[in-house]
């Protein structure tokens, strides 16, 4: 059982870095995004200090208005550019001086004092502070000179070289502290960052958090507060061993001082450094970099010394990792001609051999065009032949067809002419003779027989030709189309190209056929062929196509 809670346990850590792990990296990432849009805030400031200094140009101000813009223009500057904040902060000096007014003197000098000691002017901090009479001060300026002190002697003990006198500066320091604590309100974020220090300083990183909580939750991102308060929760993790912690907020930091156009920042560089000693050298170099460019606009001595000594190792670094990412870069570079070369030669043969191919192709091309023109020609010979045979089959079936229906019709006819035979003879021989001369003047049983005849074509044609009419009619407006009557197999016009469909395009032949004039049966094709819905001359050439 004990071994399965040391496993969940492990687990749990093993999850719980791998989280904090990626949530670093997504917080380094968007630091990388926020440098590179640095320029858009710090333009963003220009342009609300440009429009402040319009209004002191625009017009003529008085002393007292003059004062209040100076101070605008103070805050927009004192992280920005130092040089700046402190003209604007003397000028005020001269202002109040000018228009005897001890508060606003008072006011001016203790800003300029704690700025001063930030920018590690400490003389120049500690001599400000003191032409400020103690005596003057009411309640409302009471905790910025004790704060002036503890700042500018706190600085002075923590960077001083002169480590004998540094305890002295802490003590002026700690009793200044001491003030403070007796006069600020303990809810008010001056005193929590007092007691946030303390409980750091004595490792009592517990209570240190939970007051960094208490001030976090009411700091809003982005603001150089927030940059501030998370900037001083790093170092309780720095105390505290936890570098991932440490690294992490000092990118929030990071991030809301570049959001805010501060170029006065100690948390880049810081971690800058901190992603050094880890090796991530090309990062730390862009982060030193670019906080080194920032320090130099805000012209701090004090900040160009702490950031001066990391820049020149992490750039010594660089450029040592740059010098064997160089010859590294040599060595491919050589590696690449080498293979450059291989490949020249290889396209050379390989050009060789496409061009032999190219010349095989053309000649297989030709090949190919004769032998598609002989496939082609082979093509239209077996169309006609197809058609030939179609042809010489249709004639054939209609030669027997006919062949067999001329049979049938020649020994009908030889039949008739026997029974007609016997019937002349029996009539002669019984001398009828007057009857006989009767039958062979009527035309009754010659039309019977054409009748017959006519008959016989009509269901001949028709049983090898069944759908003549209907395509016939195709062929003709459809106004003029033939309409048979009841009976019917053909009509003379359908008669007459029926025959032509047979191959009998003679008029003579035809009118011999059906008993007509040859002007006649001229007359008949003319006339059908007007109601033709084709060519004229096309139109006979059509219905011998008929199938």
């Amino acid at each position: 059982m004990e071994k399965k809670w040391l496993l969940c346990l492990l687990l749990t850590m093993i999850m719980g870095s791998v989280s904090a792990t990626n949530r670093l990296d997504s917080l380094l990432c968007l630091l990388d995004k926020t440098i590179a849009e640095s320029h858009i805030h710090t333009l963003k400031r220009q342009a609300h200090i440009r429009q402040l200094k319009s209004k002191e140009n625009a017009t003529t101000l008085s002393s007292l208005a003059q004062y209040d813009l100076n101070m605008m223009l103070y805050q927009e500057y004192k992280a920005f550019v130092c040089d700046s904040a402190i003209h604007y902060l003397s000028r005020n000096i001269e202002i109040a001086t000018r228009m005897h007014d001890p508060d606003r003197i008072n006011e001016s000098k203790l800003l300029l004092s704690y700025l001063l000691a930030s920018c590690g002017m400490y003389k120049e901090a500690v001599d400000m502070v003191q032409s400020v009479d103690r005596k003057s001060l009411n309640n409302r300026f009471l905790k910025q000179y004790y704060s002036c002190y503890d700042h500018a002697y706190g600085e002075l003990g923590y960077y001083t070289q002169d480590k004998m006198n540094a305890g002295h500066y802490w003590q002026i320091s700690s009793a200044y502290k001491d003030s403070l604590y007796a006069i600020l309100d303990p809810m008010s974020d001056e005193y929590l960052t007092m007691q946030e220090t303390s409980f750091r300083d004595n490792d009592k990183y517990a209570e240190a958090l939970r007051i960094n909580d208490q001030r976090l939750t009411v700091t809003q991102f982005g603001t150089p507060r927030y940059a501030n308060v998370a900037f001083y929760r790093s170092l309780i993790f720095k105390r505290n061993g936890d570098k991932e912690q440490e690294k992490y907020y000092l990118a929030l930091s990071a991030i809301s001082d570049i959001q805010s156009a501060i170029t006065d920042h100690a948390s880049l560089w810081t971690l800058a450094e901190i992603l050094y000693e880890e090796g991530d050298v090309e990062r730390a170099y862009r982060y030193i970099r670019f906080s080194w460019n920032e320090t130099k606009f805000y012209n701090a001595r004090l900040r160009s010394w702490q950031s001066s000594g990391i820049l020149s190792l992490i750039d010594k670094t660089y450029q040592a990792m740059m010098e064997r990412k160089n010859d590294q870069l040599e060595q491919y570079l050589l590696l690449i001609t080498v293979l450059m070369l291989l490949l020249l030669g290889a396209l050379t043969y390989i050009y060789r051999q496409m061009k032999k191919l190219s010349v095989a192709r053309n000649r297989l091309q030709e090949a190919n065009g004769q032998l598609k023109s002989l496939n082609g020609e082979l093509k239209e010979m077996n169309l006609c032949l197809q058609s030939t045979n179609v042809e010489l089959s249709e004639s054939n079936q209609i030669k027997e067809e006919y062949i067999a229906r001329f049979i049938k019709l020649c020994s009908t006819y030889i039949d008739k002419l026997d029974a007609y035979r016997r019937m002349v003879n029996k009539k002669a021989s019984a001398n009828q003779v007057a009857e006989l001369l009767k039958m062979t003047r009527s035309q009754e049983a010659l039309d019977k027989e054409l009748e017959e005849l006519y008959a016989n074509f009509d269901s001949a044609f028709l049983h090898l030709f069944p759908d003549f009419v209907r395509k016939f009619n195709t062929l003709l407006q459809e106004d003029e189309q033939i309409i048979l009557k009841k009976g019917e197999l053909l009509n003379t016009e359908l008669r007459i190209f029926a025959l032509i469909r047979l191959g009998i395009e003679d008029s003579s032949q035809i009118a011999e056929f059906l008993r007509y004039s040859v002007n006649t049966i001229y007359n008949y094709r003319a006339k059908v062929k007007n109601k033709a819905r084709v060519s004229r001359d096309d139109f006979e050439n059509r219905v011998l196509n008929i199938r």
